[in-house]
């Protein structure tokens, strides 16, 4: 099934698709050729470049199907539980009970992206006071009030207090608008006084064993929540079990990102890792099928890098992207501007760190909860981009600033101050709308820009 790795238009795939199918491809009941998804108005996938793996082919059918699972947990009486801003912890408590479901609304700030404003979710945000001051994750509202993007959650939960405050706001127009939301409260982690127990954190840092305490608290909730709304009991057994599931997903995102990210020849684009990173944050509504689409993914580089294959050139500059971009062809401009993703860091690196399975999981995820770098401070959060930036040998990095989004009005400049203090690379930070064609010789220059700097350094 191996072909010579490359990245492929849309129209391209159709023709190769008929060619995996005479080939022998399987797929499993969401297959299909990845044109289809352009009828369901997806029309920025067009203009996107794609591998040409048959994992890729999985990966990409696997998240644009994703509503349809939904619709059909509901159909088969699961329960829907909407879970938003924790990015990977209360999903976790979800997915161990057998009838539940669990997504993210805040997913939907990509449909102006991926729809090219084809929803007209935002113009609904708008209409509601929410307007272009605020993060596109506004359009969640829209994505609620039409109906149109994914079933109403039988329960909303989202955390509030060291968050976003955009999408505090916007959570509590949601819920004013009559979806009743269970909010959650997440402190700011700090650092233990000298008098403090402190508590190692996954990934690097501490914080007291106070606010540890607090957050089990608030998870102890959340748990009575999910027990009245499923009719099971979510006992320590369960959630164990759903833990080492999880992390079955974190080991294979782990080997996917340190085969792909060190490698001498990139061997898979930066889209499809974004999307495989995204997984891990609620297992785009199958957990099962979550380690076989990643699974599949790592035996495809594992052998790409074995025969010495890969799908840019040799001497593209090793880039650390920070935040998610909120237009997703940015990522194929940096490629083309002779870039490639060599460590990322999205505002979910706790959902990629392993859950400790030694110690009560209600603590376990009070744990992964406080290690998230956005409850922290931005300098916390750079230590562990430095340290990373470190692990891959990355040599330029890249803060993507999204539009609006409080938490990015002065993150950038003191994260790139903490970089500049501890390593000697380059730093770009761009802003990208949710569609950004309009800027694209703009930012074609500044990323060139980036890249030929890079390379004048590999000189000296």
């Amino acid at each position: 099934m191996n072909n010579d790795p490359r990245q492929i238009t849309l129209t391209e795939w159709d023709e190769h698709y008929e060619h995996l199918q005479k080939k022998g491809l399987r797929e499993p009941d969401y297959g299909g050729v990845l044109s289809r998804h352009v009828g369901d108005g997806n029309k920025r996938l067009l203009k996107l470049r794609y591998d040409n793996s048959a994992a890729a082919l999985r990966l990409w059918n696997f998240l644009l199907t994703e509503e349809k699972r939904l619709h059909q947990a509901r159909a088969e009486g699961k329960k829907i539980v909407g879970v938003m801003k924790d990015l990977g912890t209360v999903p976790v408590m979800a997915y161990s009970l057998d009838n539940v479901a669990a997504f993210y609304p805040d997913g939907a700030w990509w449909i102006p992206c991926v729809m090219e404003f084809g929803a007209g979710l935002l113009e609904v945000a708008d209409s509601l006071g929410i307007d272009e001051s605020f993060c596109p994750v506004r359009a969640m509202l829209g994505a609620f009030i039409t109906e149109s993007h994914f079933p109403i959650p039988d329960k909303l939960i989202c955390s509030v207090g060291a968050t976003c405050d955009d999408f505090s706001a916007i959570a509590q127009r949601l819920d004013a608008l009559g979806y009743p939301i269970m909010w959650w409260e997440i402190p700011h982690r700090r650092k233990p006084e000298s008098d403090e127990t402190a508590v190692k954190l996954p990934g690097g840092g501490a914080a007291p064993k106070s606010q540890i305490e607090f957050v089990m608290s608030e998870f102890k909730r959340i748990k009575v929540v999910l027990e009245e709304l499923t009719g099971q009991y979510l006992n320590a057994e369960k959630l164990s079990a759903g833990i080492k599931k999880a992390n079955q997903v974190r080991r294979c995102l782990a080997e996917l990102r340190n085969i792909v990210f060190t490698a001498k020849l990139c061997p898979i684009g930066a889209i499809e890792m974004l999307v495989a990173e995204m997984l891990a944050i609620h297992f785009c509504s199958d957990q099962n099928e979550t380690i076989i689409v990643l699974t599949e993914l790592v035996n495809e580089v594992k052998s790409r890098v074995q025969f010495g294959k890969g799908v840019l050139n040799a001497d593209a500059v090793k880039v650390f992207w920070i935040n998610p971009v909120a237009d997703l062809q940015v990522m194929n401009l940096l490629e083309d501007c002779g870039g490639r993703i060599c460590g990322t860091e999205y505002l979910f690196s706790h959902a990629l760190d392993l859950i400790p399975e030694n110690v009560p999981a209600i603590e376990a995820l009070a744990m992964m909860a406080l290690a998230d770098p956005m409850v922290g401070s931005s300098v916390d959060r750079a230590e562990r981009i430095c340290a990373d930036i470190r692990r891959f040998g990355s040599e330029a990095v890249l803060i993507s600033r999204i539009p609006g989004a409080s938490h990015c009005a002065l993150e950038g400049k003191v994260i790139t101050e903490a970089i500049h203090a501890m390593l000697e690379v380059s730093v770009l930070e761009i802003e990208v709308p949710p569609v950004s064609d309009s800027i694209h010789p703009t930012l074609c220059t500044r990323l060139e820009a980036l890249i030929e700097t890079t390379k004048r350094r590999r000189t000296k």
